[in-house]
């Protein structure tokens, strides 16, 4: 029983190491989503920080701030799905066939 346990550990380190790795590699990937047409642009990395937005100056209305808004939100909100898409399909490979809530 207990070269089992031991044995156990050892996967269970290996899996922790790989997934340390793994969540390195997604904080440092690079994601971008547009909006209106490539109007607005954001960018983000892997840890959700918003690392460069870039405006169209033809989008830039004084007397539509509302829009320029919108797609400033719109661009983000894709931007950190993408993020969140991505963070569950890599590290969910760690998680399938465990029943673990709250994992990721």
């Amino acid at each position: 029983m207990k070269g089992n346990m031991n044995n156990m550990m050892k996967q269970m380190q290996k899996m922790q190491k790989k997934m340390m790795k793994a969540q390195d590699e997604l904080h440092e990937m690079s994601f971008e989503a547009s909006a209106g047409g490539s109007m607005v642009t954001v960018r983000a990395n892997g840890k959700k920080e918003i690392t460069d937005v870039e405006i169209k100056e033809e989008v830039v209305d004084p007397d539509d701030i509302e829009m320029l808004q919108d797609l400033i939100l719109a661009a983000t909100n894709d931007v950190l799905t993408q993020i969140d898409d991505k963070t569950n399909d890599t590290m969910g490979q760690f998680t399938k066939g465990m029943n673990m809530p709250g994992m990721f």
